[in-house]
């Protein structure tokens, strides 16, 4: 294979390898649309995508071009990205949006007689053991207290006393 060939057998891998990211792209901002994520979640995402998008840019650019950095290279990743964000990115997207939703009321409906057990053994169970502490608690707390201010007004008499008798 002559240089010119190779050069854009190599190139068209990194359009392909941009189409992935983008593909990569747009999994994890489908699931940023399917569930709501706090905000360390979302951080820890990005950065498992940006691990993710740097091993399979390396992995492409040592087994295609044996580890040579080249402009076309990058090029080939931005002019991927684009094609797939600017075609099939709304439909890949509105597609597996559409499959989550399915399986999430899936599993709702699934796992709804485990929610209604849950929920029964919470109100039988839960509720009048933690009833019960709450209470031993309060009573345990209101005892200290009441104890604390007997001795506080016992050691007052008795310091009262003590001045009494030292004047």
């Amino acid at each position: 294979m002559d240089n010119t060939t190779n050069q854009l057998y190599v190139f068209t891998i990194f359009i392909i390898t941009g189409i992935l990211t983008g593909v990569l792209f747009d999994i994890f901002r489908i699931f940023r649309k399917s569930f709501l994520t706090p905000d360390w979640l979302t951080r820890i995402e990005d950065i498992l995508f940006w691990l993710l998008t740097g091993l399979l840019i390396l992995y492409t650019i040592f087994n295609f071009n044996n580890g040579e950095i080249r402009f076309y290279l990058f090029l080939g990743i931005v002019l991927g990205i684009a094609i797939y964000l600017s075609t099939f990115s709304k439909f890949f997207i509105r597609i597996n949006v559409k499959i989550i939703n399915i399986l999430k009321k899936f599993f709702t409906i699934l796992f709804y007689p485990f929610q209604c057990i849950l929920r029964f053994l919470r109100k039988v169970i839960l509720k009048p053991i933690s009833f019960i502490f709450i209470n031993i608690r309060k009573n345990i707390t209101h005892f200290f207290t009441r104890i604390t201010t007997i001795f506080r007004k016992k050691n007052k008499k008795n310091h009262e006393e003590k001045k009494d008798f030292s004047t």
